[in-house]
C-alpha cells in the first residue's frame, strides 16, 4: 500500500488540540508534512505558553502516524511560537539566569563557517576544509546549517535518507571520512523549505542535539549568509570554538562581512580568521593572470581585525566541477594548487588547536 500525505493528515485529524478543542490539523497546528516515500516529517507549532501541555500530543501523534501502513521512518519537530505578553510586573524580580552556550555530546569543538552574503563560495570552502582535515586524521563531523540552500549532499556525494531507529535519534551520513547532516537530506531536491524562525531554530538544536555524531575532534557547521536566527541560535545554544569569514574580494561582499563579523562579535564568538575566495583567476589557455573581483580587501580587513588570513583561493574550473560532482577538489586532486589552499587552512587550523 502506497503512504499518501492525506492518509497522514486523516490520522492527525484524529487528535484533539488540548487548548483549543478542535483537531491538530484545524486548528493549524502541523506544519511541513511531507511524506516522500515510507519517510514521513512534520511540525507541530504550538503555542509557547501552553509548550507543555502538547508534550504527550506529541507522543501520541507520533505513535498513530508510526503505526499507518507504508511508514518507515517518522521525524517529529515540535516548535513553540511566541504569544502576546502579559502587563509587566513593575515589582523588582530576580532575573531568571540564561543557560548559556551547551557542548554537543562527544564533540570536542565547533567551528563555523560564514558569510555576509550568498555567492561567495563558502559552502564549497566548507566541504573542502572538512574533506582535509579529515585527510589530515581528524574526526570530523559537518552540518549543514544552510536551510534555505542545502548543498552538502551534492557537494560531499551523499543521498538517501537519514535513519532513525528509535525515532529520536537521527543517524548521519558519512563520506570521504566526513560524518555528514543536512536538512537537504530531508527534503526533495525541489522541495522548498518554507519555515519561519522558531522552526528553524528547533530543526538546528536538533541536528545539533539528536543526531548521533559519535566522537568528534571537530564539527564544521556551514551557515547560512546573512545574520539571521541560524546564526544566533547556533551562538547562544552552543560551545563555538570559533567562526571563519568567508568573502570575495570586492567592495560589496566586503560590506556585508563587515556586517557577520559584527554579528560575532557581539555574540562574543572569536573570529578565528578570514579567507578570501575567488581570490585570482589564471587563463588555463594562456597563463595570464587578472583579479576578476578586485585583489587584497580581505586581506587588508583581516590585518585592520588583526585576524590571520587563512588562504586566498582562486577561481578555478576545477574547484567548481568537483564540488558540483559530488568530490571536492582536496579529494578529487589533493595535489592540485586548486586545493592546497584549503588544505593549508587544515594544517593552520590543527597547529592553532581548533582542530
Amino acid at each position: 500500500m502506497t503512504l499518501r500525505r492525506e492518509d497522514v493528515l486523516a490520522t492527525l485529524k484524529t487528535l484533539t488540540d488540548p487548548v483549543s478543542g478542535a483537531s491538530l490539523v484545524d486548528a493549524g497546528l502541523v506544519k511541513a508534512l511531507t511524506v516522500d516515500g515510507g519517510a514521513v516529517r512534520f511540525v507541530l507549532e504550538v503555542s509557547g505558553s501552553h509548550a507543555a501541555a502538547y508534550g504527550k500530543v506529541k507522543e501520541e501523534a507520533e505513535a498513530k502516524v508510526k503505526d499507518l501502513p507504508g511508514v518507515e521512518s517518522l521525524s517529529v519537530v515540535m516548535t513553540a511560537h511566541s504569544t502576546p505578553a502579559a502587563p509587566p510586573d513593575l515589582k523588582p524580580q530576580r532575573r531568571a539566569e540564561p543557560d548559556g552556550p551547551q557542548k554537543v555530546p562527544g564533540v570536542d569543538r565547533i567551528i563555523a563557517i560564514a558569510s555576509g552574503k550568498g555567492g561567495v563560495g563558502k559552502s564549497t570552502v566548507a566541504a573542502n576544509i572538512a574533506c582535509a582535515l579529515a585527510a589530515e586524521g581528524r574526526r570530523v563531523g559537518l552540518l549543514d546549517a544552510d536551510v534555505y540552500g542545502p548543498s552538502q549532499p551534492r557537494m560531499l556525494g551523499v543521498s538517501g535518507r537519514p535513519s532513525s531507529p528509535d525515532g529520536k535519534t537521527i543517524l548521519p551520513m558519512r563520506n570521504f571520512g566526513v560524518t555528514m547532516m543536512s536538512i537537504g537530506l530531508m527534503t526533495n531536491d525541489d522541495q522548498a523549505v518554507v519555515w519561519r524562525g522558531p522552526m528553524l531554530m528547533g530543526a538546528l538544536q536538533q541536528m545539533l542535539t539528536q543526531v548521533q555524531w559519535g566522537a568528534l575532534d571537530v564539527l564544521i557547521v556551514d551557515l547560512p549568509p546573512g545574520t539571521g536566527d541560524v546564526q544566533m541560535t547556533l551562538a547562544q545554544k552552543a560551545q563555538l570554538d570559533g567562526a571563519i569569514i568567508v568573502s570575495t574580494p570586492q567592495d560589496v561582499a566586503l560590506l556585508d562581512a563587515r556586517k557577520g563579523i559584527d554579528m560575532f562579535n557581539q555574540l562574543g564568538t572569536k573570529i578565528i580568521g578570514m579567507i578570501e575566495n575567488m581570490s585570482t583567476h589564471i587563463c588555463s589557455n594562456c597563463g595570464h593572470e587578472e583579479h576578476t573581483f578586485g585583489h587584497g580587501g580581505v586581506t587588508a580587513e583581516a590585518a585592520k581585525l588583526g585576524v590571520p588570513l587563512l588562504a586566498e583561493i582562486p577561481l578555478h574550473l576545477d574547484i567548481r566541477r568537483a564540488a558540483d560532482g559530488g568530490a571536492p577538489i582536496v579529494v578529487s586532486n589533493p595535489d592540485s594548487a586548486q586545493a592546497a589552499g584549503f588544505r593549508s587552512v587544515a594544517q593552520q587550523l590543527i597547529a592553532l588547536g581548533h582542530a
